[in-house]
């Protein structure tokens, strides 16, 4: 039986940074919340920044196609 170790420093580094960059974007949505699907990106970049979901490279490409689908949703609202 193996058991898993514990990531290198550059991979925490690496997820840290990720997980800041989520934040990054939730700050910038939280400073224009009240658009259309506002509070649906917010739930959405909530959920990527858990750090279960930073460490599931594969689901985090899932969500962050999800978030954009969201932001394009979001656009073409507000230029009709």
């Amino acid at each position: 039986m193996s058991f898993k170790t514990e990531p290198t420093g550059y991979e925490k580094t690496a997820l840290s940074d990720l997980q800041g960059a989520w934040g990054n974007l939730r700050n910038a949505v939280v400073e224009e919340f009240g658009f259309p699907s506002s509070d649906k990106l917010l739930f959405q970049i909530d959920e990527a920044m858990s750090w279960e979901s930073v460490r599931n490279l594969k689901h985090m490409k899932s969500t962050l196609l999800l978030i954009q689908n969201i932001t394009w949703l979001c656009r073409s609202i507000r230029n009709n």
